[in-house]
């Protein structure tokens, strides 16, 4: 997490439980991308946990290489990942054709930022008490539009509720964390974005068994918006 090193740890350890809960909620092959998020959140959480140790250790070769690790989740995974992710668990439809165009997109996005995360190093300083990430590229406004919508319109666009109200969150949450700690946005949006897993496991957990009944809280969030079945 942003906050300090013992945040980013314990953060990473309850989103590795979560994951857990939400790997083994999921029932398919095609729902495991998804249902892995908050174990990438976690990963992404305990990466910025070194990076934290870094700073009072004096390491710069651990930093750099944590650092970057860490940019490679932020700036490449997700842009491709997660419209990849909500395409393979939405029902047939019109918006899997909107979706392949978004997973197109983010895998142009992420493909510029991989080689813009060895062009141009990117640096990590501590700083009032967030952890700053100086990553400087080109075309930053085209690029930060490409980004909110490869992450955030993505699962807006799909049908089943859980994801949707996952993609309003994320949304929120990017406008809160630029408006209220833009120098830090990098490090505050994942943080927020990692809190949000916990929908993710709702979205999978709390669904109606294979027998057809709903639980009494929930069967809301896996359902779709339209009538469309399942591939």
């Amino acid at each position: 997490m942003c906050f300090s090193a013992t945040a980013s740890f314990s953060g990473g350890v309850v989103l590795l439980g979560i994951g857990a809960f939400t790997l083994k909620s999921a029932r398919s092959p095609l729902e495991w991308p998804f249902a892995a998020i908050p174990v990438l959140f976690a990963i992404q959480q305990l990466i910025e946990g070194v990076i934290w140790l870094t700073f009072s250790a004096v390491t710069p070769l651990l930093n750099t290489v944590m650092t970057h690790a860490y940019s490679f989740f932020s700036h490449v995974l997700w842009p491709i990942y997660l419209p990849v992710a909500v395409l393979m668990i939405e029902p047939a439809g019109g918006r899997r054709r909107t979706l392949t165009v978004l997973v197109v997109a983010g895998a142009v996005l992420s493909a510029y930022l991989l080689y813009v995360l060895f062009a141009f190093p990117v640096v990590s300083r501590p700083t009032g008490q967030h952890v700053e990430y100086d990553s400087p590229h080109f075309f930053a406004a085209a690029v930060m539009t490409l980004y909110l919508v490869s992450t955030t319109v993505s699962p807006l666009l799909s049908t089943l509720r859980g994801v949707k109200v996952f993609g309003a969150l994320a949304l929120l949450s990017f406008g809160a964390a630029y408006y209220f700690y833009a120098t830090w946005f990098i490090s505050v949006w994942c943080f927020f974005a990692a809190l949000l897993s916990t929908v993710i496991y709702i979205h999978f957990a709390w669904r109606p068994t294979d027998r057809g009944d709903v639980r009494q809280t929930s069967g809301i969030l896996d359902q779709p918006d339209t009538l469309e079945k399942r591939t």
